[in-house]
Order: structure tokens, then C-alpha cells, then sequence
């Protein structure tokens, strides 16, 4: 049977969110208020992450002033409640560019979500106890985005995050591997193009998976364990 290839137009999407898991964080206010955002600008490599948020943010200015964050997972299950804060920020006034797209400002952002802070143990923000997945985490590195452009210069942050702890509920951890997130168990929100998505099921065997995940372990493990609680 002869396989005809479709052909590719060029296009000029407002956005190229293609499909990303959402991720709350939770950071603190200076007047030590817990602030939550949604946000799915994130991806990891090890026990690193990269945040890419708006630096006029409330987020991106807690993270520059107290160099820490949950990252916290939530699951397709909790797409009401991650929606609940959509079009709300925590900066008072509104930005001129956000307040252009709706948003208002929020000041209670767990009780808005109806999520439950709980404390963190290496840092000062909560994480949310709904979520399967919190890590803690602490900026090491900030790099500005688009500085090649005067339009948006100084105008996008990425935050070069460690993780330090990483929660998760039991009902996620593999059998026989208490170090290891069951894959067929969790179930992320994704987000692509604005709308919210759930994983569906493997399509396919993975090759890399024949890989022991205990030879990806790199040294930010050894160096989390040193970090007292607080």
C-alpha cells in the first residue's frame, strides 16, 4: 500500500505551547503571604529545572528575592482547581500587559484554588497537599530571555532551579521501587495551546526505558541529602 506524506504549511502561531505538564508554584510574598501561579514553561534535566516566567511576575520577583520554590504537579484531577487561578495574580497593582488580558489581582491564591498549603522541610514556601508531585527547590542561576530584542528585553526570566526534596503520595511510587514514580500511576495535567490535557496511555514500548533509572542518578541527589530541615 503506497503511504502519501502530508506536506507542511508555514504558519505564525501566537504561542508554541505544544504540550507541557502544568506546574504550580509556590512562593513567598514579602510580607510572608504564600503566593501560588500556575505556569508550564518548565522542564528538568537531573535534579535541575528551568522556569521560564514573565519578570514582572509576582513569582519571578518573590524567586529573585528569596531564591526558593515548590514546584509542585498537580494531576489531570486538579484541573478545576489549577483553573480556579487562571486571569488572578498576586501583583498589586496589575501589570498593564496582564491587566490588558483580564487579569485581577488575588491575594489568597491557596484558599482561591481550594488547596491546602502544607509546610516545606529545606524551604519556606508550602507545598500544596493535593498535588502528587512537590519538589523543593532553590535558584541557583537567573538567565534573561530575548535580550537580543529592545521590545522584550528585561521583559522574560529563566530560573536554573535544585531540587532539594522531592513528595510524592504513595499511590504514584512503584512497586518494589520505593524511589521511582509508577508511570502508569501518574497521571500529569498537560497543557497545549491554552487547554488542558490528561496523558494517555503508553503508545509505544520505550527503548531507553530497557535503562536502569539508578544510572541516571546524578550528584544533586548525594548534595539534597546534606541539606538540613528546617
Amino acid at each position: 500500500m503506497t503511504t502519501t506524506l502530508a506536506t507542511h504549511t508555514a504558519i505564525e502561531p501566537g504561542i508554541l505551547y505544544f504540550g507541557t505538564p502544568v506546574a504550580l508554584l509556590s512562593t513567598l510574598n514579602e510580607d510572608g503571604r504564600a503566593n501560588l501561579a500556575p505556569m508550564s514553561s518548565v522542564f528538568w534535566l537531573g535534579w535541575r529545572a528551568v522556569l521560564g516566567l514573565g519578570a514582572r511576575s509576582q513569582t519571578a520577583q518573590n524567586l529573585l528575592r528569596t531564591r526558593e520554590c515548590v514546584v509542585n504537579l498537580p494531576s489531570d484531577a486538579l484541573a478545576p482547581a489549577v483553573d480556579r487561578l487562571a486571569l488572578t495574580t498576586g501583583t498589586d497593582p496589575v501589570p498593564p500587559g496582564k491587566a490588558k488580558r483580564g487579569y485581577r489581582h488575588e491575594p489568597e491564591k491557596f484558599a482561591r484554588a481550594g488547596l491546602t498549603p502544607v509546610g516545606s522541610e529545606t524551604v519556606g514556601p508550602p507545598r500544596v497537599a493535593e498535588c502528587p508531585v512537590a519538589m523543593e527547590t532553590v535558584v541557583e542561576a537567573v538567565h534573561p530571555l530575548a535580550e537580543d530584542d529592545e521590545r522584550q528585553r528585561g521583559s522574560i526570566l529563566t530560573f536554573e532551579v535544585r531540587v532539594q526534596r522531592v513528595h510524592v503520595h504513595e499511590d504514584i511510587r512503584m512497586d518494589g521501587s520505593p524511589d521511582r514514580v509508577d508511570p502508569d500511576a501518574w497521571r500529569p495535567l498537560i497543557m497545549s495551546f491554552q487547554k488542558f490535557y490528561g496523558l494517555g496511555p503508553q503508545v509505544h514500548p520505550s527503548t531507553l526505558a530497557s535503562i536502569p533509572e539508578r544510572l541516571y542518578r546524578g550528584p544533586d541527589i548525594e548534595r539534597a541529602r546534606e541539606v538540613p530541615a528546617r
